[in-house]
C-alpha cells in the first residue's frame, strides 16, 4: 500500500450529553470523501479514542466501513495500553476490511524500545496487514527510537510512519536512514519541510474542517513540486496551526472548526471543555483569513 495524499483522522461527533452522535459520524465521513481527502483514520487521537469505551471503538470501526464502502482507504486505530486490547482492535479492523492499521506506543506504560517493538510485532503477527506507525512522544511518553525502528523494520508490513515528535532532525534521519519506511507528516507546522524531504502523505486533523487548504498545500508541494507557491500557502496556514496548538486546546479547536463548517461536532468528551466565546471568535477569524488568502493565491496562479 502506497500512502500518498491527505489522510484525515476523523472527529467523533457527540451530543450535548456526550453520547456519540452516530448519524453525525456518518455525515462527517461523507463530507471528507466529498471534499477529496485521500484516506480516513478511525480511532485516532482526534477521534478521541482514549475517551471511548471498547464497545464504542468497535462500533466506530465497523460503522465506518459501511459508510465509506471502499471509496477511500480506511486506517483503523489500535492505540491502547494493553497489547491484547490493541490486537483485538486490529483484528476487528482487518475483519471489517480496513486497508491498514495505526499502531502507537502504549501510553503511560513507557515501554523500552525492545518492549515497544515487541508490542508492535505482536499486533503485526496477529493481523498481517499494512501498518502506519504513529510516533508521538509528547503524548505517549516514549519515542519510536532507532532500536525500535530497526526491530519492527524487519517486517514488510510496517509501511509508513506518522512522525509527530516535532524534532526536525527526526525528519532528516527518517528520510535518510529509514527510506524503506514511508514518511508521513504528523507535525502540521513542519509540513513544508516534510514534503521537501520526500514525505508524500500528511495526516492532518485540520482537514476535518479545512480539507481544501490542506489539499492545496499537499498538491502544490508533492504533485507540482512548486515550493515557491507552497511557501506562500504555508505562510497563510501558519496562523491556524499556531492557534490550534495554543493553550492546549487542539481537539476543541478542531471540533469547533467542524462546527463552523456546518458539520455535526458537539463538545469534546470530559474532562475536556469546549472553547469559550473569545477563543471561538479568534479561531473563526483565523480560518476566514486563511481561506481568503489561499483562494487569492490560487486565483492568481490560475490567471497566469
Amino acid at each position: 500500500m502506497k500512502f500518498r495524499g491527505i489522510y484525515t483522522p476523523a472527529i467523533t461527533p457527540l451530543h450535548d450529553d456526550e453520547s456519540i452522535d452516530w448519524d453525525g459520524f456518518d455525515k462527517v465521513l461523507e463530507f471528507l470523501i466529498e471534499t477529496g481527502v485521500d484516506g480516513i483514520i478511525i480511532g485516532g487521537t482526534t477521534g478521541e479514542y482514549y475517551a471511548h469505551s471498547t464497545e464504542e471503538r468497535e462500533t466506530a470501526l465497523k460503522r465506518a466501513t459501511d459508510v465509506v464502502a471502499g471509496r477511500v482507504p480506511l486506517i483503523g486505530g489500535t492505540g491502547a495500553i494493553r497489547t491484547e486490547d490493541s490486537i483485538a482492535l486490529a483484528m476487528i479492523a482487518k475483519a471489517s476490511g480496513y486497508d491498514a492499521i495505526l499502531i502507537t506506543t502504549p501510553p503511560y506504560a513507557q515501554p523500552t524500545p525492545r518492549e515497544n517493538a515487541i508490542h508492535a510485532l505482536r499486533i503485526d503477527r496477529a493481523v498481517d496487514m499494512p501498518i502506519m506507525l504513529y510516533n508521538y512522544p509528547g503524548r505517549m511518553a516514549a519515542e519510536m527510537s532507532d532500536e525500535y525502528l530497526d526491530r519492527v523494520g524487519r517486517s514488510q508490513n510496517f509501511r509508513v510512519i506518522k512522525e509527530s515528535s516535532g524534532d526536525i532532525n527526526r525528519v532528516h534521519q527518517l528520510a535518510r536512514d529509514y527510506a524503506h519506511i514511508q514518511l508521513s507528516c504528523g507535525m502540521d507546522d513542519q509540513a513544508l519541510e516534510f514534503f521537501a524531504w520526500g514525505a508524500e502523505s500528511w495526516v492532518c486533523a485540520g482537514s476535518n474542517f479545512a480539507p481544501e487548504a490542506h489539499i492545496a498545500l499537499w498538491k502544490t508541494c508533492v504533485v507540482d513540486g512548486d515550493f515557491a507557491l507552497g511557501r506562500k500557502i504555508m505562510s497563510a496556514m501558519l496562523p491556524l496551526m499556531a492557534t490550534l496548538e495554543q493553550g492546549g486546546k487542539f481537539l476543541q479547536c478542531i471540533k469547533y472548526g467542524a462546527t463552523l463548517r456546518g458539520l455535526p461536532s458537539g463538545p469534546p468528551r470530559s474532562p475536556l471543555r469546549s472553547l469559550n466565546k473569545d477563543e471561538k471568535r479568534s479561531l473563526a477569524e483565523v480560518i476566514a483569513v486563511m481561506n481568503k488568502t489561499i483562494n487569492e493565491l490560487n486565483a492568481g496562479e490560475a490567471g497566469k
